[in-house]
């Protein structure tokens, strides 16, 4: 049946539904790359909350999800941006649900990297002493869980730091008394404007000289960087220049196919939130690559690129409302509710089209599903045929 989809403009346009999903079923793990979905939490439809409450969760869901994306191949990036750090979920909700998510990947064999940040701390200015104490404690949470830390940008140290030598010191001091090797993640501002002018400087040349700094004084610490800022040149020189044996993992989602495809001199790995809608596509994808057929890998990814534009456009920081958005349409859980209400953050006609673009590429496993889900919520906005 034909359904009727508003546009930018407030005018309606008529969309088939497509009617067969793609045919993807677990595989192999891959050999040729490592592949981190960041993951979306689930949030708890019946709790009694507020926008400023902490975050309720349904555990049950969203462990769900997760051994999803492990079925499949991918690693889990856990207690990330998409998982609505600091845009509601909270440090509390957030090592409830490192504990959690490390246990299940233990039990199931899933590979898993957790986010380590900065806050718990209050909105006050706070001292680097400070910064420090606050990383320490959740470093210390994810090492006791067993999985792999990635030390998180944090708006305190940017907020704090007078200069590059700042973000040296402050690094340096947990690199030195990491247990095991941790991933660096460069989060550009158009993700989180609070942390703009990261690395002591807004100037990106000098900021990408002091994050090498940081990684050449200790490249027996760093397994791997994670770098948003979508710019694939930038990251392309960047992974250049790494040490030897320090992996760069693409946070790129409008440039990923390239880059994790690669070139003569290399190629990046992936820690990537678009990877939470397309899961079971891009584990296809990367299973393609690791035979080396570049050319089959990009023919499965690139079609994607298009809808990851979309739910990543500005501002950046509210694609987390596109993600829960399709992972709702997909049957992935049982509403289109969201921590600190953000399900409120995207329109109707940027939903709309989210809805088209996944459809057209077979996302949804169950399309009728996704139909009639689209429809319910067309009708909650008044849209009538």
């Amino acid at each position: 049946m034909t359904l009727h989809l508003p546009d930018a403009h407030g005018a309606l346009r008529a969309y088939e539904p497509r009617t067969e999903p793609l045919a993807l079923t677990p595989g192999t793990p891959f050999t040729s790359r490592t592949v981190f979905s960041a993951a979306h939490v689930v949030a708890d439809p019946y709790a009694d909350t507020t926008p400023d409450s902490p975050a309720a969760v349904d555990w049950d869901a969203t462990l769900a999800f997760r051994r999803h994306l492990w079925a499949h191949g991918l690693g889990v990036a856990e207690a990330m941006d998409t998982a609505q750090r600091g845009m509601g979920l909270d440090w509390a909700g957030a090592a409830e649900l490192i504990r959690r998510s490390a246990a299940e990947a233990k039990a199931t064999g899933g590979r898993i990297a957790c986010g380590v940040g900065t806050d718990q701390l209050p909105g006050a200015p706070a001292t680097l002493a400070e910064v420090r104490t606050a990383y320490e404690e959740q470093l210390a949470v994810v090492e006791e869980s067993g999985a792999r830390a990635v030390l998180m940008a944090s708006r305190a140290l940017a907020a704090t730091a007078r200069g590059p030598e700042d973000y040296l010191e402050v690094y340096g001091h947990l690199l030195r008394q990491a247990a095991e090797p941790v991933i660096l993640h460069w989060l550009g501002p158009m993700f989180d404007p609070a942390l703009e002018g990261y690395w002591g400087s807004s100037d990106l040349d000098a900021a990408t000289d002091t994050f090498l700094d940081v990684i050449a004084a200790h490249p027996d610490k760093v397994d791997g960087i994670k770098v948003s800022l979508l710019d694939a040149r930038r990251e392309i020189d960047l992974r250049r220049r790494l040490p030897k044996g320090v992996r760069c993992y693409t946070g790129d989602d409008f440039n990923y196919p390239e880059l994790i495809a690669g070139d003569d001199q290399g190629f990046s790995h992936a820690l990537l939130g678009i990877f939470d809608p397309l899961g079971p596509l891009a584990a296809e994808a990367v299973r393609v690559l690791d035979t080396g057929d570049t050319d089959g890998f990009r023919a499965l990814l690139d079609p994607t690129v298009e809808l990851s534009h979309h739910l990543f456009q500005a501002p950046t920081r509210f694609y987390k409302t596109g993600v829960v958005f399709l992972a709702w349409l997909a049957g992935h859980q049982s509403h289109f509710a969201m921590v600190g209400g953000l399900q409120s953050a995207r329109s109707l006609p940027h939903l709309a089209r989210a809805y088209e673009l996944a459809d057209r590429l077979g996302l949804f496993p169950d399309p009728k599903l996704a139909e009639d889900r689209m429809r319910t919520l067309l009708h909650l906005y008044g849209v009538t045929p």
